[in-house]
This record gives C-alpha cells, structure tokens and sequence, in this order.
C-alpha cells in the first residue's frame, strides 16, 4: 500500500501499512526502529487524531515546570511530603491561571481575600480561573 496519492489516509491506514512493512524490512533499520516506536504509540496516536482538544506534545506542561525543576534545590527544605504537595497544588493553580490568561497575582490576592472575607464553601468553583471574574 502506498500512502500519497490515494484521497484522505487515516491513521489506521498509516498503522496497516506500518505493521506490512515491520514484515518486510530487517529489524535492525531505522525505518524499524522508528515504525516500532510509531506502533507502541498506537493508542496514544490514535487517541490524539480522534480528538482535536489534545496536544500532540506536552511542551506546554514542561515549559510550566521549567521554573519549578529550576528551583529544586530549593524545594528540597519545604519539610514535609505534606508541604511539598501544597506547593505542588499552588503552582497547578498558579499555571492554570496563566493559561487561562488571569493574572496569577491578581487572581490569588483576590481569592485569597474573598475567602478570608467568608465566601460560601459550596461556590469555590467560581473561584477558579476559568470561572473566575473580579470583583
């Protein structure tokens, strides 16, 4: 099977033609090498073609924990399990924020003090980025 030239291919016709190949070459080659790495993917491949909201990497989220991987040393002295998984929850906030184009400064001063001013516990949802409109 040749994959130009024949109207729109599809991933499944990618992994057919994959899988005749894998058949056909030596297993040394790097066309293999990297056929076998496409097909262990598969699942993943073809979750992200079925669905347009998905990356097709993650450099988002690494580029997000770039200033933490920075900092490590840091972290090191946060003291507990339990602290070190508050600070990882405030930068997912924090992150969140900035990709939902809000202020994180902003944002986490006024939370912080509506909050402090007795918001309803039921209505912390409002407060979260995505929803999140000052007052």
């Amino acid at each position: 099977m040749i994959l130009s030239g024949h109207g729109s291919v599809t991933a499944l016709d990618f992994f057919a033609w994959a899988d005749g190949v894998l058949g056909k070459v030596s297993s040394r080659t790097p066309l293999a090498e990297a056929l076998r790495y496409a097909v262990r993917l598969k699942p993943a491949l073809l979750t992200y073609t079925e669905n347009g909201q998905l990356e097709i990497d993650n450099n988002l989220a690494e580029n997000a924990l770039r200033g933490i991987a920075l900092g490590r040393k840091n972290w090191m002295f946060a003291g507990a399990d339990c602290d070190g998984e508050r600070a990882a929850a405030m930068y997912s906030l924090l992150e969140t924020a900035k990709l939902n184009g809000v202020n994180p400064q902003h944002w986490l001063a006024d939370v912080l003090d509506r909050v402090g001013r007795g918001h309803p516990i039921n209505r912390l949802d409002e407060l979260m980025p995505w929803d999140w409109c000052r007052e």
